[in-house]
């Protein structure tokens, strides 16, 4: 078997399927790529059984075969090459691949492409199609909310909510929580949770990407195909907690504030909190939020006034920084709003300003005690 390859298009494919591959594998075979030479074109794959990825690149070839080739040291090689025509020469009898460039030939050994994991079939599987850039941006306003504690598996994903007039992507650790809603588009009714890390590898595929993305999904999987790139994920399995019923419907207490200099005050300030809790106080009242962290063990202590409006009684509450920095920096108005009722309530972070039409989000994050 032999083809030629670009060594820049070869990479650039490789790379992308390289998030699927695990640093250390029970199955010795999936430290490789699968090569499949079919019809001219080139069918690259990677699995950890758990997620499998697959792209198709064109090639000249005349033909067809399948190896196993080892994932690292083909990439060592491959990244030192500059733009230029690889000519891959396969002996599948003894399974030995000879790559030819430019500069000379190097010779590796892979293994028999049969004994790859074959992707699961997706049997009485739904549909549904979205713009790659929505789904990636649905994907990119919820997953750091995501968890990730073995004991809680069914928290360490985004929750994908299905109804006939909206489309929902939930995720929570159990101390924040974001819900991204699109009311313009919609099927039929399902949930599933998609796990982490292929979630992760979308993200970073589907910011640009403004054509549809077709996912097909039934009670264990999900298969998502767009442009020349298949990937098929296992589902988390279990049920995923009532996120409705947590988030508070009455908060009275409303306050409204610059993002870009909330953030910032609140970086510089938790400085100077306690390296454990990350616990920023806030005491808001009038048309005044004052913050302030100490951490006692070190005497450290900071404080800073910011100019809001707020409305609601005068009040006295703690957040995590971290959390709520997060946050922030996940919403991208010029001002935002967060709504509470007490100190010992969660606290709701909305957008004031939105200009995407069909799209809202609403991050809830729960309050710390604070020390007296």
């Amino acid at each position: 078997m032999k083809f030629i390859v670009t060594s820049t298009a070869l990479l650039k494919h490789l790379q992308m399927l390289g998030g699927v591959l695990n640093s250390s594998n029970t199955i010795a075979i999936l430290d490789n790529f699968l090569f499949e030479v079919r019809k001219k074109e080139l069918v690259l794959s990677a699995s950890d059984l758990e997620t499998s990825m697959s792209c198709t690149i064109p090639v000249e070839a005349k033909e067809e075969g399948v190896i196993a080739i080892p994932a690292k040291l083909l990439m060592d090689v491959i990244k030192t090459l500059p733009d230029q025509p690889l000519t891959f020469t396969i002996d599948t009898k003894v399974l030995s691949v000879e790559i030819s460039s430019d500069y000379g030939k190097y010779k590796l050994a892979g293994f028999n492409g049969s004994d790859f994991p074959e992707a699961p079939s997706l049997e009485g599987a739904s549909s549904i199609s979205m713009k790659g850039d929505v789904l990636g941006r649905a994907i990119s306003k919820t997953l750091f909310a995501a968890g990730n504690d073995d004991m809680r598996p069914v928290m360490n994903g985004i929750f994908l909510e299905i109804h006939e007039d909206n489309i929902r992507f939930v995720a929570t650790d159990a101390h924040k929580l974001v819900l991204y809603k699109r009311t313009d588009m919609g099927g039929q009714s399902a949930s599933m949770i998609l796990p982490r890390k292929p979630m992760g590898l979308l993200r970073g595929m589907l910011q640009s990407f403004g054509e549809e993305v077709k996912i097909e999904y039934n009670e264990n999987s999900a298969l998502f195909t767009f442009g020349n790139i298949v990937m098929l994920c296992r589902l988390i399995d279990g049920k995923y907690p009532n996120y409705e019923m947590v988030i508070p419907q009455v908060n009275p207490f409303k306050l409204t504030i610059d993002r870009l200099n909330f953030v910032s005050s609140l970086r510089r300030v938790s400085i100077f909190s306690n390296k454990t809790t990350h616990q920023v106080r806030m005491k808001l009242g009038g048309s005044e939020i004052h913050l302030s962290a100490e951490d006692l063990d070190f005497a450290n202590e900071a404080r800073e006034r910011l100019t809001c409006a707020y409305a609601g009684d005068d009040m006295e509450i703690g957040f995590n920084s971290k959390f709520l920095a997060e946050m922030l920096s996940n919403l991208e108005s010029e001002n935002v709003q967060l709504d509470m009722s007490a100190p010992n309530r969660a606290g709701l972070l909305s957008q004031v300003e939105n200009d995407r039409e069909g799209e809202s989000i609403l991050m809830m994050v729960m309050p710390v005690m604070l020390n007296n």
